[in-house]
């Protein structure tokens, strides 16, 4: 069992509530279910799905709403993401999502799932190396 950075939270309970996360989704336009948990560093974890709009730029991804979720409750230090969605590929989150990330944690764990629940893991950094930053 993988156990998760500065915690002893099992990989394998994030992602199931990144999968739970998903089945909330509201994708009417892409069909595009994305799930996605949030562990912050004391070992709290957020929820997400992505929630689509008739005007598409009003989209919000399911790894914001995880993460205004637990920021909205006083969260600013996170350990971990998972994402997952229905596709055979990799669930790698989007440039805007990555960005806002990278302002609360560039070192932060993605763990970017497919539908079977296997996973790649990259740091945010790592995924967009170039963020702006303060």
């Amino acid at each position: 069992m993988i156990r998760l950075p500065k915690m002893d939270f099992p990989l394998e309970k994030l992602i199931n509530l990144a999968r739970a996360a998903k089945e909330m989704a509201y994708a009417p336009y892409s069909q595009l279910r994305v799930g996605a948990a949030l562990l912050s560093a004391q070992g709290q974890a957020f929820k997400g799905c992505n929630i689509e709009n008739a005007s598409y730029g009003l989209t919000i991804c399911a790894e914001r709403v995880a993460l205004f979720k637990a920021v909205s409750e006083g969260e600013r230090d996170f350990a971990a993401l998972a994402v997952i969605a229905d596709t055979k590929n990799y669930c790698v989150p989007c440039g805007a999502c990555l960005q806002v990330l990278a302002e609360f944690n560039p070192h932060l764990k993605v763990f970017m799932c497919n539908q079977h629940g296997d996973c790649q893991v990259q740091t945010v950094a790592e995924l967009l190396p170039r963020a702006f930053t303060l």
